[in-house]
Formats: structure tokens, sequence, C-alpha cells
């Protein structure tokens, strides 16, 4: 039995490779096998058989029955993935300790003059960017807000005022408590002001306009292009741009029209 191509992609989910999927998917439809039938009903070579179900047999998917010949077990679907859950968790606790670690470590001051020092020697005309997909523009908007000094001016549109809400408010009230000024311009009606409320110490103020932006500190702007309500997420996309002088002629035009915004 040759698994589906469907059904062999989506097993990439599990971890496994091309190879790994359809032998597994073969030892199922057959429940104990040996290598070599594996191979035949599953198109893979024999050279490979042995070495892939070595794999499988290290991750969990299945069981080598001792003799002659030599004859594996496949491990019930359900189990399988209890096992699967149970390492991610296991890699994922081991990543986050490391990188809990990194950050008291010298290594990360180290890195971080790097960074700094290599800053220093870029243009301004290159401190720029563009994301697309809303996920790649929130994940760059979030760095930008946790590391705010100064001010954040954040201009969006009803529904993306409730998303930034969702996605922002801790960092956002972070902010506001390290002493940064937080404002936010956008069009709240019933629908929204009601999640006004779940923030504290930052201002907000009624706009008809529709743009759509981030400014922090007077340095850096990441402009959305595009409508919320005329395209799909994945398709949202923005420009990043770091140069104050730019940055700082943009924040002047804000300013004349916070003025004539309506306070809530």
């Amino acid at each position: 039995m040759v698994a589906p191509k469907e059904l062999v992609s989506k097993l990439r989910e599990f971890g496994l490779n091309s190879y790994e999927s359809k032998l597994w998917t073969a030892l199922l439809s057959r429940g104990v096998s040996t290598a070599g039938e594996l191979s035949d009903i599953s198109n893979v070579p024999r050279s490979r058989a042995y070495d892939v179900l070595e794999s499988l047999e290290k991750k969990g998917f299945i069981i080598t029955k001792l003799g002659k010949p030599i004859k594996y077990l496949a491990v019930p679907p359900v189990e399988v993935i209890e096992r699967v859950k149970k390492r991610v968790e296991e890699e994922a606790t081991r990543r986050s300790k490391i990188l809990d670690g990194l950050n008291e470590s010298p290594v990360l001051g180290e890195l971080n003059l790097l960074h700094k020092n290599g800053i220093e020697k870029v243009d301004p005309t290159e401190r720029s960017g563009s994301f697309r997909g809303r996920d790649k523009v929130y994940d760059h908007l979030s760095t930008m807000i946790k590391n705010a000094e100064k001010k954040i001016t954040l201009m969006t549109t009803d529904t993306g005022f409730v998303r930034k809400v969702a996605r922002f408010k801790n960092d956002l009230e972070k902010a506001v408590k390290r002493g940064v000024k937080v404002r936010i311009a956008s069009q709240f009606g019933d629908s929204t002001k009601k999640f006004m409320k779940d923030l504290q110490g930052i201002e907000c103020k009624h706009t008809d306009k529709t743009n759509r932006f981030c400014s922090i500190d007077g340095s850096q702007l990441m402009m959305m292009l595009m409508d919320d309500k005329n395209v799909h997420e994945s398709f949202d996309s923005a420009v990043w741009i770091s140069t104050p002088y730019f940055v700082q002629h943009f924040d002047d035009l804000f300013e004349k029209d916070w003025k004539d915004m309506k306070k809530l």
C-alpha cells in the first residue's frame, strides 16, 4: 500500500520525512511486517529501509521484534500522538531554559554590542524593510513596542484596535510602567469602546481616518500599506523605517491631527 501524497504531507506535522511517513503508514496497514515487505509496498528503496525504520523506532513510532527475520510492530496512532506531544513539550521546555539563561549570559551582551556597532555603520537609507503577512508585521511591531523608551503612537481602524488590544495589551501596559507615553487614535464605536476599559494609562482619541501606522520614539515607523477591511491577513503588508529625520516629520503631521481628534 502506497500512502496518498496528501497523507504523507500531513504527517510532516508529526516530525516525519517522506520515507518515514511511507514506511509507518505501510506498517500501520500491515500491523507486523519485515523491512523487505515494507519496502516493497511503500516504494521506499531497500537500501534505505533499515535506516528509516531505525529512525522511526527512536522516535517512538514503531517497535522492533527480535528474531529472524527482524519484524516491526506499529505503535497505535493515539499513543504516537501522546509521545510526539510529550517530546515537543520537553524540547520546548529545554529551549526555553536555554533562552532564559542567555538573558543573564555574557553572550547576550556581546551579541548586543555586535549589533549596536553594526547598526552604527549602516547608512540610514538602509535601515528599512518590508513585511508581508500580519503575523510578521505584528512580530516586528511587538519588538518595537518592547524597546520603546519615550513614546508610542498608534493609529488604526476599529477592527485593528481590537486586534492590537488582544495582541499588545501586556506590552503596552509594561511600556506605560516604564514611563513611555502611549497614545492610540482609532475609529471608536460601540463595539470597540468596551475594549478601552482593558487599557490602563493609555490615552485614546477618535478619528474618522483609516490610516494604519505605529511610530516609536520619533525614530522608527511601521506603516501598513492596505486597508485591513479589503485584504486577507496573509497578504497584509507593511514597511518599516528607522530614520529619525523622516519619522519626526511624520510625527509632526500626526500632532496636528491629534489636537483636533475627539478625546474619549
